[in-house]
């Protein structure tokens, strides 16, 4: 059974999630406070982690950096209403993912199908192997090196990487980069979302130089590899 991270201070919104997860058979395992989800992050094997910013000990925003030391399986993020810069922040330290308080609890359950989805869309794949400039990408086993060393990429870094590497020396746009990656409708701010993933990405690549080596911006349009 897929295991799933709550880690949620509010206990009514804690049991409403918990109440709809289950009923798509997830097992939904609950902190309402940072330090114990830590020791839960290290001693059990989940396959995604709901993130609420505001805990009462530690943020939710240490947890994900927490969680990303070690693990790649999707995060998301749950933030104060009207609070961009807590999406903004998130984002950069590795979550896949943002839902703004109050929310619809059928969203977020389809939500934590489409990253785990995501997360293991690959896995049923026959061996192919990209590479582009000393990055070699596994697509079937989802693993990514940058000059023989591996990186570790969160599934929204692989699925934009993979996208530009399949796509090389074409310019893929944002519009098209969040359409394939995240499966949802374009809005002009989901450029914002796709620009902290793509800093994410190149820091990662250790791109961050004046002039980007492998991900090149088309101002306006999108991004190329």
């Amino acid at each position: 059974m897929v295991k799933i991270l709550m880690v949620e201070d509010e206990q009514e919104i804690s049991e409403l999630v918990v109440f709809y997860l289950k009923n798509e058979n997830y097992e939904v395992i609950t902190c309402e406070n940072g330090q114990a989800a830590l020791e839960r992050i290290h001693t059990e094997d989940f396959a995604l982690a709901i993130l609420d910013v505001m805990l009462p000990d530690i943020s939710g925003f240490e947890l994900c950096q927490a969680i990303r030391k070690k693990y790649t399986y999707p995060i998301i993020m749950l933030t104060a209403k009207g609070e961009e810069i807590d999406k903004i922040t998130g984002l950069t330290l590795g979550a896949d993912d943002y839902m703004t308080k109050p929310f619809r609890p059928l969203e977020l359950v389809a939500r934590v199908k489409a990253q785990l989805r995501r997360a293991t869309q690959y896995s049923n794949l026959g061996r192919n192997i990209l590479m582009v400039k000393g990055i070699e990408l596994d697509v079937e086993k989802r693993k990514v090196f940058l000059n023989e060393q591996e990186l570790y990429l969160t599934p929204i870094e692989f699925s934009i990487l993979k996208l530009l590497m399949e796509r090389q020396d074409q310019v893929v746009s944002s519009e098209q980069i969040f359409r394939e990656v995240w499966g949802e409708k374009y809005y002009v701010n989901s450029n914002n979302t796709i620009m902290v993933h793509i800093r994410h990405l190149r820091e990662k690549l250790q791109d961050t130089g004046e002039k980007y080596k492998y991900i090149q911006t088309v101002w306006v349009i999108g991004y190329k590899i």
